[in-house]
């Protein structure tokens, strides 16, 4: 059941939480419902669940058409956006996890309406396979996004390799909290970076150890379903 694992994962983030001396409040749960269906989704925002991600354009505008009467949801675009996709869904969520490049920053400034909270996707780990700045270019790409005043970066996120193991997850999570924190003390008024999205499924308690502050769970609340 649905609700089943949500509350097995609530309880992990609890553990997580205590286990780093942190308050599970300062935690948000985002659901990917990727993989299932807007009922299922339903049932998790009946559950108490506000978040909710999509990584794909279409799949997002579409559940948030199906659960319009929810209209307390926050949602979440968790995956690569292309540059002309951005005037159809920009202006429909309330965060962006995979800010990585100027050229959609200014696509996205081009067709805000409002204005954007964003988080710039960092490629920690190094995969060619990833998405992201490198750790390197992270402060200069953060001076070039104060061209784009629709966009305020609220924090920095990544992904993990599926196959790291725990001393490799601690130590690109901690990494990540390392550059969220050199950000965050430069005081920037268009990059506050008080955030991080950071954990899935498979390593969010490790992720929470490390700062988490957003983590984006699809597999362990679905995984009946």
């Amino acid at each position: 059941m649905i609700t089943d694992n949500l509350r097995e994962v609530r309880q992990a983030v609890r553990d997580s939480c205590a286990l780093a001396h942190r308050k599970p409040e300062e935690v948000t749960l985002i659901a990917v419902t990727k993989t299932v269906d807007s009922e299922a989704a339903r049932i998790l925002v009946e559950a108490g669940i506000t978040d909710l991600a999509e990584n794909r354009v279409d799949k997002l505008l579409e559940k948030q058409y199906n659960l319009k009467d929810e209209i307390h949801i926050k949602w979440h675009l968790i995956g690569n956006l292309q540059r002309r996709k951005v005037k159809s869904i920009i202006n429909e969520i309330d965060y962006f996890h995979a800010l990585d490049s100027v050229s959609l920053a200014a696509e996205i400034n081009k067709r805000a309406e409002k204005n954007i909270s964003c988080f710039v996707e960092v490629n920690v780990s190094g995969e060619e396979s990833k998405h992201g700045i490198s750790p390197d270019e992270l402060l200069s790409f953060i001076d070039q996004l104060r061209d784009y005043p629709a966009i305020t970066i609220v924090g920095l996120m990544t992904m993990a390799p599926h196959e790291a193991n725990e001393q490799e997850l601690h130590d690109i999570f901690s990494r990540l909290k390392i550059l969220q924190e050199d950000v965050r003390q430069r005081t920037l008024a268009h990059a506050p970076c008080t955030e991080l999205s950071m954990g899935m499924s498979n390593d969010f308690p490790i992720a929470i150890e490390e700062g988490s502050t957003f983590i984006r769970i699809g597999t362990a609340l679905f995984k009946d379903a």
